[in-house]
């Protein structure tokens, strides 16, 4: 078992990446190693630390490290270091090892898919803690890892994980684990479907055989890999039909779309192995408020819906959001991902209108062309007056109208990042006075 907290046994690390997963690794080691810190854009680097740990890339290569713990956003493939990181590969750790050994005794439930991560791990940890389950969100979700640590061993770890993390991560195991779904994601990262889905797979693989794996029923890739590797945690297939009976008892508008529903199943699955107060579990579920700028339901009455799903980044993510309604004005655009496609089914496209915007538009046009009728636009304050217009020219049409920006796209082009994206979006439909408007008689 290594030790990071052992002065007598000081380690020669480098910390590769300093913002938030970087500066949590270089708080947690400083007082029992001896650091090197390094970013690519080290102008970055606080002038403190630069002045105490920084070495530029010439000494870094000719410097003996014992361990190397980088930062989920760096490429090793591209980046600085790149022939130095390959090198010394076998050297390779995270923040996620780090936790391990420090936590080694607490019962770890993590959670990774291409969506829905954030929203799953959330309502689990605000279930287990309305059921007076001492525990703690970490990782993905915004609180590194090695920022909440607890001396309690009863404390329970629920922990979102990114394929980057599981990618680069060497002894980190989990307890239980959650593979929620698995699209076409980062692939200009993982470049290929099989390296993406195997490094979302590891958290499996490096499981005991005490532990337990959570895959959805339909899960394809997941199924295949599980018959040819050998598997040792008990394997639980996710059905979706398994909820159901509780779909009358959930009442929160914003658990009913189909992503939130196939969330939802997981967590009905695990919470069994807790033995958990169903009661419980839906007060918790009718209570949540839900996360910023995932699905983010921001005006409902029984003419206008609005959704704010800025944390959208591809296809996959938004395509069950455009299933869960009927009359959709839908504001998609920003940077394309690669190998994207829009696989939806010929019976949705008459209830949406694509409003397109970003630096991608001819990748939306083509994927649209001859599926979906679409408009092109500058930006989003373009494409949201134009939906005004089009709301009140269809107004005779009865039906609820739904407004949902979720750009399926990367939001570099125009921002720093979703967070960014979806605070614009809200400005927008308060300056634009949206509600007013498509209401007005």
């Amino acid at each position: 078992m290594l030790n990071f907290k052992d002065k007598s046994n000081s380690k020669k690390i480098l910390i590769y990446g300093f913002g938030k997963t970087g500066q949590s690794c270089f708080n947690f080691l400083k007082k029992y190693n001896d650091l090197t810190v390094y970013d690519d854009n080290h102008y970055t680097i606080p002038k403190k630390i630069k002045k105490n740990y920084f070495l530029n890339i010439k000494k870094i290569q000719n410097f003996f490290f014992e361990y190397i713990i980088i930062s989920p956003g760096i490429n090793i493939y591209n980046c600085d270091l790149k022939l130095f990181l390959i090198k010394n590969k076998n050297k390779i750790i995270t923040d996620l090892d780090l936790f391990y050994f420090n936590n080694f005794k607490n019962l770890k439930i993590t959670i990774t898919g291409t969506n829905g991560k954030s929203t799953t791990a959330k309502l689990l940890y605000e279930i287990l803690k309305k059921n007076k389950i001492n525990t703690k969100l970490v990782g993905n979700i915004g609180t590194p890892v090695l920022n909440q640590n607890s001396n309690n061993f009863k404390t329970v770890f629920v922990i979102e994980a990114s394929s980057y993390q599981i990618e680069y991560s060497k002894y980190f195991k989990t307890d239980y684990s959650m593979i929620l779904n698995i699209t076409p994601d980062h692939l200009e990262r993982h470049q290929t479907m099989r390296n993406y889905i195997n490094a979302k797979f590891k958290l499996i693989k490096n499981q005991e055989k005490n532990g337990y794996a959570y895959i959805g029923k339909d899960n394809i890739h997941l199924k295949k890999l599980i018959l040819k590797k050998n598997i040792k945690p008990k394997i639980i297939f996710v059905d979706i039909k398994n909820l159901n009976k509780l779909n009358n008892k959930i009442l929160n508008p914003y658990l009913k779309s189909l992503n939130n529903i196939q969330n939802l199943s997981f967590i009905f699955e695990i919470t069994k192995k807790f033995g958990l107060n169903e009661e419980k579990i839906i007060k918790s579920l009718n209570l949540f408020q839900g996360l910023k700028f995932r699905q983010q339901i921001i005006y409902n009455n029984n003419n206008l819906i609005i959704i704010n799903d800025s944390k959208s980044t591809s296809f996959s993510s938004s395509i069950n959001l455009l299933k869960s309604y009927k009359n959709i004005y839908w504001i998609v655009g920003g940077l394309y991902k690669k190998g994207d496609k829009f696989n939806l089914k010929k019976n949705y496209f008459k209830s949406i209108k694509a409003y397109i915007y970003g630096r991608n538009k001819d990748n939306f046009v083509k994927q649209f062309k001859r599926k979906i009728k679409y408009k092109v636009f500058k930006n989003i304050k373009d494409a949201l007056k134009t939906i005004i217009k089009d709301i009140k020219h269809d107004k005779f049409n009865s039906k609820s109208k739904e407004i949902i920006f979720s750009p399926s796209a990367a939001s570099f082009d125009s921002f720093k990042n979703f967070e960014e994206r979806g605070k614009y979006f809200n400005y927008l439909i308060q300056k634009l006075k949206i509600v007013k408007y498509i209401n007005a008689k």
